[in-house]
């Protein structure tokens, strides 16, 4: 496991390594109540583990949380933005994949912070979209059958 003190992303979010457990990821979250945690090596982002990743895919199929690692049960092909993009851009993305916050990468793929739904109806202008993209987020996903 890489040493944070190294790492270039903001100090206020919270990471874990990907060589993890699960139980400590969990752990993680529970300290300041939050539900995704990117886990990176080193300064590079990897990916991301939910609390319904842990729970669905984790526990549901019998893994057991204290050696099943944070890359074992993470989701694949989290959305992210960049953080040269525009506002418009990581709205459209918690539009479209129904997520109440998004991982904001440099061009280098570099974690530098996560923008929340909240920070973006404090920061915009349009409250009228931001309230659109709150009910698109919340709207229960269609069943996979």
């Amino acid at each position: 496991m890489h040493d944070e003190t190294q790492r270039s992303y903001d100090p206020w979010v919270e990471v874990i390594a990907p060589e993890a457990t699960l139980q400590q990821a969990a752990a993680k979250m529970r300290r300041p109540n939050i539900g995704p945690l990117p886990f990176c090596d080193g300064d590079q982002w990897v990916g991301m583990l939910t609390d319904r990743d842990i729970t669905v895919r984790a526990v549901a199929e019998g893994y057991d949380p204290t050696s099943t690692t944070v890359r074992k049960a993470m989701t694949p092909d989290i959305a992210y933005c960049f953080d040269d993009q525009a506002i418009d851009d990581a709205i459209q993305l918690m539009e479209q994949y129904q997520i109440r916050r998004l991982p904001i990468l440099n061009r280098d793929k570099r974690l530098v912070g996560m923008v929340s739904l909240g920070d973006l109806a404090v920061s915009s202008r349009d409250q009228q979209q931001v309230g659109e993209t709150r009910k698109q987020v919340s709207e229960p996903a269609e069943p996979r059958r």
